[in-house]
């Protein structure tokens, strides 16, 4: 009986408007279901569980990230729908469901909550599901970031990562703030606020895993004859104490008083020394702290000063999404 059914150009509209499915995918579903446009909606969705269980073991690694503030900008959240391919990713209609994901993410606390939330009478866990089976490809929420703060912010670059950023104030020009600076979050993949967040055994496993990388590499630049690398004892703050400060300042002025040095200049000289022993010292601290980084915009700064510069304000916070 069903394949006698005819149905309208305009059913077949509504139910494409509604799903997103193709227009002979819409045809198919609504005949099979004798005109009935709930029961069309079940048959797509029953397609698209097909295809999700025969796509279940597949890698979404492409996708899209999004990011989504809300109206008193004290809330933001980042979401990454993922997808299979890259062709997927870029889809205007594929970024147009992201955006929509990410308007319903906001108002959620969790992924959990974000996806049983409800998206057109349907869960998001449901929703995935049905466009998986119109997509042809497996669709799921590859991360979920939620960050709240006195004034959130946030920078997407080409939809490949999102990042938030959060200020302890609202201060003239947080708007510039927050982006110049989720935009160092997005660009140098910062993994804590400072030092002080570190684990101490974290850093004493990462001190001895990059002395050993540099030991190894400086026994090949011998053979080759050229200049070793600097072999750092430290590799953050978390490890120059007050008494490892003070025991590199004698070593300094010995060094300066070897160097025949006259003593009254020595105030001038050991700033600079200084400076560069704890750069020296802290290059985990330059990789994974989001205040030691260098600045992207102005490599003389540090993030902390570039933070600093707007006056009585701190970063409380950041959270980053990327795709892949």
């Amino acid at each position: 009986m069903s394949t006698t059914v005819k149905v309208t150009a305009q059913e077949v509209n509504k139910l494409r408007q509604a799903t997103g499915a193709g227009m002979m995918d819409c045809k198919k579903a609504l005949v099979e279901a004798e005109g009935n446009f709930d029961k069309a909606i079940e048959v797509l969705r029953k397609k698209g569980q097909k295809v999700a269980e025969k796509r279940a073991d597949r890698d979404s690694s492409e996708g899209a990230a999004v990011s989504k503030i809300n109206a008193d900008q004290t809330e933001g959240v980042a979401i990454v729908l993922g997808c299979e391919t890259d062709f997927v990713g870029k889809n205007e209609n594929f970024l147009a469901l992201a955006n929509q994901l990410a308007d319903i993410a906001l108002n959620t606390s969790s992924k959990e909550e974000f996806l049983a939330a409800d998206f057109g009478g349907m869960t998001v866990a449901e929703k995935l599901v049905e466009q998986t089976g119109v997509v042809g490809e497996k669709l799921e929420i590859n991360a979920f970031e939620k960050l709240e703060a006195a004034y959130v912010g946030t920078y997407v670059h080409i939809n490949k990562i999102a990042a938030l950023v959060g200020l302890t104030a609202k201060v003239d020009n947080a708007d510039v703030l927050v982006k110049d600076v989720a935009m160092q979050v997005a660009s140098m993949g910062a993994t804590s606020l400072s030092y002080k967040d570190f684990d101490p055994a974290f850093v004493a496993s990462e001190t001895e895993a990059r002395i050993a990388v540099i030991e190894k590499d400086n026994i090949e630049l011998g053979r080759l004859g050229k200049t070793l690398k600097n072999v750092p004892k430290y590799i953050s703050m978390a490890q120059l104490t007050p008494e490892v400060i003070a025991e590199a300042e004698e070593a300094a002025k010995a060094e300066l008083k070897a160097e025949g040095k006259p003593e009254q200049i020595w105030d001038r000289i050991l700033p600079g020394k200084m400076e560069r022993f704890i750069s020296d010292n802290t290059t985990l601290d330059q990789e994974q702290c989001l205040l030691d980084q260098k600045f992207i915009k102005d490599e003389k700064k540090t993030v902390a000063d570039y933070v600093s510069s707007y006056g009585d304000v701190q970063i409380s916070g950041f959270k980053r999404a990327s795709v892949g």
